[in-house]
């Protein structure tokens, strides 16, 4: 049998890009979505001249757990249903938080497959969604701000970039870092793949989890988790021989992670030995004005320049 460890990434198949008047699906496939932020992003949807469609369950609220938007099944079934309609261009998710990773085993794969490509997009939780339609769809994915998410609703950046990506990509092939610069300096080429830290962590060992990040250019980012938290799913990447391989290294926002000095010293600890570029502060994930970055196109990283130049644009 043979070694996928040892197999470099290879560029995903791009969806097309989207065009006024398309029909959009907002689905929560993980933590409860509150009623006026949903309201509040589908108006922004509505007025980029789009077709908003909120999902049955996109409201609902698990009778036992308040903290995922509504079962299991409903929640799958909004995903899956919305991924299967061939008027839905792209399938936006509400909000991350908590959930997605009880929903993968329940999607129907093939059929979501027999769809056809088609353009999914959120952050965070949804980090378990981006593994997934990478290893069972073979899909670019935009790790982009969702229709809900209070960042987005309240930052002309974040909606400004998502809405170039989806409409004009061929405008967004050149991603600049926000603030940050170069923890370890140098340029490197890579495919882009990634997302919450501790998702990417979590997933290791699942049918859906790459077997490594060699060959890619490794997007991390994380919220509310301190330092030792951050540096325990760090070490378990580096013991798995996740890492081993790995061109580059991204690194977004560490929103209520702790004072960024402390974070910035276990991200060089654990990442530094790794003699690939690591750039800081790059300006995806939950902080304010998050950038969109897409998943499994091929790209080059300027460390020191604090620069991401697709080789295409993510989208047809």
């Amino acid at each position: 049998m043979t070694d996928r460890a040892h197999h470099p990434q290879a560029p995903l198949r791009r969806p097309p890009r989207l065009a006024p008047g398309a029909r959009v699906a907002v689905v929560a496939p993980s933590g409860p979505v509150p009623e006026e932020r949903l309201e509040a992003g589908l108006d922004v949807l509505r007025g980029w001249d789009l077709d908003p469609v909120a999902a049955p369950h996109v409201l609902d609220r698990h009778p036992r757990f308040p903290y995922l938007a509504g079962t299991d099944a409903d929640r799958a079934a909004d995903l899956q249903r919305a991924w299967c309609d061939p008027s839905v261009a792209a399938v936006i998710c509400a909000r991350g938080g908590y959930g997605a990773q009880r929903v993968v085993d329940l999607l129907d794969w093939e059929a979501m497959r027999a769809a056809g490509p088609k353009v999914l997009v959120g952050f965070s939780d949804v980090t378990a969604l981006h593994e997934a339609f990478a290893a069972r769809l073979g899909l670019v994915t935009l790790h982009g701000p969702m229709a809900a998410g209070v960042d987005f609703l309240k930052n002309a950046r974040a909606q400004d970039h998502l809405r170039a990506t989806l409409f004009a990509p061929e405008t967004a092939r050149v991603i600049a870092g926000t603030s940050g610069g170069a923890l370890v300096p140098g340029r490197a080429r890579g495919v882009l793949l990634g997302g919450c830290l501790s998702l990417l962590s979590a997933d290791l060992g699942t049918p859906y989890a790459r077997p490594s990040a060699r060959g890619g250019l490794l997007c991390l980012e994380d919220v509310g988790e301190q330092p030792y938290r951050l540096d325990r799913s760090l070490t378990q990447l580096l013991r798995a021989g996740w890492l081993d391989g790995v061109r580059g290294v991204l690194l977004g926002s560490w929103e209520e992670c702790g004072p960024y000095e402390r974070v910035r010293d276990v991200l060089a600890d654990r990442l530094g030995g790794l003699g690939v570029p690591v750039a800081e502060e790059f300006g995806f994930g939950h902080g304010a004005g998050a950038l969109t970055v897409p998943f499994g196109v091929g790209a080059e990283l300027d460390a020191d320049a604090g620069t991401l130049t697709l080789d295409e644009p993510a989208l047809l």
